[in-house]
């Protein structure tokens, strides 16, 4: 007798992974800075100096009178030979007063007047530096400054974060199988 056989024929069953990995993309931009250094502010005041020099006497050594000047040295030298003469006449008339007493009086006055004394050397030095008369009153200078603070100005900026998350998903390579067969 024959009996009935059944066969079985499996094929299993593979089971695949298909993985797509992640990408994660992280960019941190610089800080955004504005910074401004302002100018100090400067105060400046000053009091000029003041330099006096005068040359009136150094000028008149060197006969670079003013004629105001002039005018007054003339007066006075004037002045002086209308007395210097007066006393002279005073005296010839003094001498004249005693021409009793004998001698040449009127003679002696002719010849005083007709032969004057002799006339000074004409050497001299002129301009004396020590009749320059200078002054000097030193100027101030005062100076403030006043600095400023910087401006700073920051902006922080947030960090770019691009995250792409994987996938996991499950292929079947192979599906599984059963075959059965029944043989007599």
């Amino acid at each position: 007798m024959n009996i009935p056989q059944l066969q079985i024929q499996t094929t299993r069953g593979i089971l695949g992974l298909q993985i797509t990995k992640p990408t994660q993309e992280i960019e941190q931009p610089r800080a955004t800075m504005n910074i401004q250094q302002p100018a100090a502010i400067l105060e400046i005041s000053s009091t000029r100096p003041q330099l006096s020099i005068d040359t009136t006497e150094a000028r008149a050594d060197i006969d670079m009178k003013s004629v105001r000047r002039r005018i007054e040295e003339h007066a006075q030298l004037g002045m002086q030979g209308a007395s210097e003469g007066t006393a002279r006449r005073a005296q010839e008339g003094q001498q004249m007063l005693r021409i009793e007493n004998g001698g040449k009086v009127i003679a002696d006055i002719a010849k005083q007047n007709a032969t004057p004394p002799p006339a000074p050397l004409g050497i001299r030095f002129v301009g004396n530096r020590s009749n320059v008369q200078i002054s000097a009153q030193a100027g101030t200078t005062n100076i403030q400054a006043t600095p400023q603070k910087p401006i700073i100005d920051v902006q922080i900026n947030k960090p770019i974060h691009n995250y792409t998350p994987g996938k996991v998903s499950g292929v079947m390579e192979q599906y599984p199988s059963i075959q059965i067969d029944v043989k007599w």
